[in-house]
């Protein structure tokens, strides 16, 4: 559909990447074409002149910008992410050869303030946030695969000291480095809880679906039926203040730590964003639960599965056809649980199998679809996890059925992703409406300009909002 020079102008004023390709911002004033969502001052819309290539552009006598380089988004490359990707290949590969964020900073070639600007726009964090995790994520593959000293792995991974280490590793995982070490062989474990946890608001996570089949939250035991790496397995929480006693069927210790983690939300920096709420004037926002966590699907498949199904359909519905496809496709295990299908399972069903349990034609075609695109190895699941959010959400658009809201949902509740918006959802813009006491549900731009304040915090931005008109959990 042919856009008017006003649509696009306001698109440009959105900052809409969505636009982007579609059409090229000349300025006349300043000679440089532009993409739409460029963070460039905004221009007059006298001085603009909308071009629908670059050739276009270049023809009637402008450059391109050198802050948003529409030439190369328009051959398909992106040479300043591509050298931010490596610099954080670099930095995971061998955390030990970067002293501090410094030493990114003068590996990358660019200044303090640019990298710090790219890290937080790609990988939704800083430098020295992306240092320690990397410390901490080598630290535990040596914990797994060698009997090396705890001080001798603290040192090889960068950390300066003991502490420094034992305390960057219990806040991430919840656990010691030496209990860590111990998930080789055991299949219980306990994990620790940041002070003020709220215990409720997990309770409530964990039985969103009180009918579900995959899970079950009785007083303070959830079990829940998991796809792991090699098979399915029956996870077991004993809920309590203070730390949480997890068990698993198998000796998968580790994936099962991982797991837990997700689910607990507990590698999520709640204090930061409740501190930036605060900052805000808006600490009505996370009043009663500055320690609110987002819980992650058990799986990306089963969070890329519920962001399909869900997609346009009230809860409940969703529920429902969720709950239908495993027990169509799903392995049934102990208690009464099925775990949720495998993309196999689901590649091997045809659209006629779905349709009799009220799925659309146009969803049963999307999930089936997506899991062969996946059984194909045309879509990795695994590699979604270790790209930057850029490029994890240029992938998942790509895929047919995964629009704006399924890519932000599903990188905000399966990838851990900390600055997604689920654009046009329901919760975040009612959320918004009350609490910054709006006429009205503010729309898309709206909404995108509204959130912007939360910035990198957008997804706990997303996940208090969605709680700010609900009663609060016991």
């Amino acid at each position: 559909m042919r856009m008017t020079n006003a649509t696009m102008y306001a698109r440009v004023l959105a900052s809409d990447a969505s636009c982007n390709g579609r059409f090229f911002t000349g300025v006349l004033t300043t000679g440089i074409y532009c993409l739409p969502a460029c963070k460039a001052r905004k221009p007059k819309p006298e001085n603009v002149r909308f071009f629908p290539t670059c050739e276009a552009a270049r023809a009637a006598g402008l450059r391109p910008c050198k802050k948003c380089h529409p030439d190369d988004f328009a051959r398909g490359a992106d040479p300043v992410l591509e050298t931010i990707e490596s610099l954080v290949a670099e930095v995971r590969e061998n955390p030990a050869a970067f002293a501090d964020a410094g030493a990114i900073v003068r590996r990358s070639g660019f200044g303090a303030t640019r990298v710090f600007e790219l890290f937080r726009l790609h990988y939704h964090t800083t430098p020295a946030d992306l240092l320690v995790r990397a410390r901490v994520a080598a630290a535990k593959r040596q914990l797994l695969a060698t009997r090396a000293g705890l001080a001798e792995i603290a040192s090889g991974v960068g950390f300066e000291s003991l502490s420094v280490f034992h305390e960057h590793f219990r806040r991430l995982n919840g656990l010691t480095p030496a209990a860590y070490r111990e998930l080789r062989s055991d299949r219980t474990f306990e994990v620790a809880l940041p002070a003020g946890y709220p215990l409720g608001y997990l309770r409530r996570a964990l039985s969103r679906d009180i009918h579900s089949i995959a899970e079950r939250l009785a007083g303070d035991t959830y079990t829940a039926a998991v796809q792991l790496s090699d098979g399915p397995a029956l996870l077991t929480l004993q809920l309590s203040a203070g730390f949480i006693r997890a068990g698993i069927s198998r000796e998968v210790g580790a994936e099962a730590h991982a797991l837990v983690v997700g689910l607990l939300g507990l590698d999520e920096d709640a204090a930061a964003f409740s501190r930036l709420a605060k900052r805000l004037g808006l600490a009505r926002l996370v009043a009663g639960r500055t320690e609110l966590r987002i819980s992650q699907t058990p799986s990306v498949f089963d969070g890329l599965l519920w962001s399909i199904v869900g997609q346009q359909i009230n809860f409940p519905f969703a529920c429902l056809l969720k709950r239908r496809l495993i027990e169509r496709a799903g392995k049934p295990l102990a208690d009464g649980l099925s775990a949720p299908p495998t993309p196999a399972a689901v590649a091997a069903l045809e659209p006629a199998d779905l349709l009799p349990l009220q799925f659309s034609r146009q969803k049963a075609d999307y999930v089936i679809q997506t899991a062969r695109l996946i059984v194909d190895g045309k879509l990795d699941l695994a590699a979604l996890r270790d790209m930057s959010a850029t490029r994890a959400e240029r992938t998942l658009l790509a895929v047919r059925g995964l629009g704006p809201w399924s890519v932000n949902y599903l990188m905000m509740r399966a990838l851990g992703f900390s600055d997604c918006v689920p654009l046009g959802d329901t919760g975040v813009t009612s959320g918004l409406q009350a609490l910054l006491k709006l006429e009205e549900r503010p729309d898309l731009d709206a909404t995108r300009r509204l959130m912007a304040v939360f910035s990198p915090y957008r997804s706990l931005a997303t996940a208090h909002l969605w709680q700010f008109n609900q009663p609060i959990p016991s």
